[in-house]
């Protein structure tokens, strides 16, 4: 009894581990540019981000975002690098509110719905999925270098207004080369006298 007893633990800190491994594949919530985060359609302003969080509160049904005119939204997600985008987990309500379409595109920023007309690089026919548990594999080929992901929900199950809860983006981040670091070595060797780079200067603090 006293070895079964001993192993106990044992079982459950490989059960955490595992789900301490899933949960950091799908990190790349923390690599979201959230100034910059937008949802289109969405009913109230800044509920479209609170669908991205850690995979562990999935099932928090407090956040959720909600269309409003009609059943699509957009989300224009900005990322702080280059991501390679593995796969998507996208979690509604068990009804006709679940998205039933979800589209990508990659590095056009600012998207509108108009622009949506575009072919998308990937398209998902998606499942209801009240508890987060399908992840959709995207063409990794097509999504290796994204510094910017848009998704349109186009449709949902048959509901005048769409909902989300969650949204899991699993993948590789990879820092990218920011251009005002550049602007602030020149800067800082800069002959002040010189009118041009003076110019520069309250734009490069502006960045930073």
């Amino acid at each position: 009894a006293a070895m079964a007893h001993g192993h106990g633990p044992g079982r459950c800190r490989c059960c955490g581990e595992e789900a301490a491994e899933r949960g950091a594949a799908w990190g790349l919530y923390l690599r979201i540019d959230r100034q910059r985060l937008q949802c289109l359609n969405e009913r109230r302003e800044g509920s479209g981000a609170t669908v991205f969080r850690p995979w562990e509160e999935r099932g928090d049904r407090s956040q959720f975002v909600e269309s409003d005119d009609d059943e699509e939204l957009l989300f224009n997600i900005p990322f702080t690098g280059s991501v390679k985008l593995k796969g998507v987990i996208v979690m509604g309500e068990d009804d006709e509110t679940h998205p039933a379409e979800m589209r990508l595109f990659r590095n056009i920023p600012h998207m509108s719905f108009d622009d949506t007309a575009k072919e998308a690089e990937q398209t998902f026919s998606l499942s209801r999925d009240p508890l987060g548990q399908l992840e959709y594999p995207t063409k990794i080929a097509r999504f290796s270098n994204v510094y910017h992901l848009s998704m349109h929900f186009p449709k949902n199950f048959g509901a005048e207004t769409t909902k989300i809860f969650y949204i899991g983006l699993k993948g590789e981040w990879t820092e990218a080369h920011r251009h005002e670091v550049t602007i602030c070595n020149y800067e800082a060797s800069a002959n002040p006298a010189d009118h041009k780079l003076e110019q520069i200067t309250p734009q490069t603090h502006f960045i930073s």
